[in-house]
């Protein structure tokens, strides 16, 4: 076993949503929430705060995700994978919140704080660390040809009891704390509906076709770019339409009228 699990840890759980891990010297690391699902292409941050004996100086602070017996965990900070994709937003005194943007599936995963001091053993890493899930959304379509029931889906409990958003066409149709869209559903065959979730209106489920597979939709490529000014994008996407298409333009969403 490595050796930083011979300060004879101690498990205490507070107010069912901190979980503080005591090492026998004076060691602590707390995480503020221990299990986080959150949105494919959104911004999360995993918070936590640490404490180190008297007499130590802390002279180095990552976290990792992969921890094998007798093998250094590495910082994935430093790896060119994640680079503009996670950053460390704590410090060497008491905070130790990651932050990771624009999450992947990939990024799923137990994260678990690790701190170095400048003192002989002065290493310790904070258990049980920070799970994280990283989900999309998607349009379940149940029910009779005239009662279609839409639910929004993911593959984990989204963190704070989201608000769901539904769109028809791409037009904005109703809002609910229900993951179930409330209304009746139109059976008509061009419509095709979606999804999103308040906060992050922004990462639409993909469309789904009430009645059939050819109403009109659209897949963006990638819902969110960051370039550099006076670089070029390209800015892509697929669509189907139900009728034949006569034209195709693109629109900016600060204009009044496409």
């Amino acid at each position: 076993e490595p050796f930083l699990l011979n300060f004879h840890l101690i498990n205490v759980v507070l107010c069912d949503c901190v979980s503080v891990v005591l090492g026998k010297y004076g060691w602590s690391v707390t995480y503020t929430t221990q299990s986080i699902c959150a949105l494919k292409g959104s911004t999360v941050d995993l918070s936590c705060s640490f404490r180190y004996p008297r007499g130590h100086k802390v002279t180095s602070t990552f976290w990792f995700t992969e921890w094998g017996t007798g093998v250094e965990p590495e910082d994935p900070v430093q790896d060119p994978e994640y680079a503009g994709h996670v950053e460390y937003h704590g410090d060497k005194e008491k905070d130790c919140t990651l932050r990771i943007t624009d999450l992947r599936e990939r990024d799923s995963s137990t994260y678990w704080f690790r701190l170095l001091t400048d003192q002989e053993g002065g290493t310790y890493t904070g258990s049980p660390g920070v799970t994280l899930s990283v989900t999309g959304l998607q349009v379940k379509v149940t029910g009779g040809h005239q009662d279609k029931i839409l639910t929004c889906i993911t593959t984990c409990t989204l963190t704070d009891n989201p608000t769901y958003i539904w769109y028809k066409n791409g037009q904005h149709l109703d809002e609910s704390t229900s993951p179930q869209y409330k209304d009746p559903v139109s059976s008509i065959y061009i419509d095709g509906y979606s999804c999103a979730v308040k906060g992050h209106e922004e990462l639409h489920s993909p469309a789904v076709c009430v009645q059939g597979q050819s109403c009109n939709r659209v897949t963006y490529t990638k819902r969110r770019i960051c370039v550099l000014k006076g670089s070029t994008v390209d800015i892509s996407c697929t669509y189907v339409g139900y009728y034949s298409t006569i034209s195709t333009f693109w629109f900016r969403s600060d204009k009044s009228t496409p």
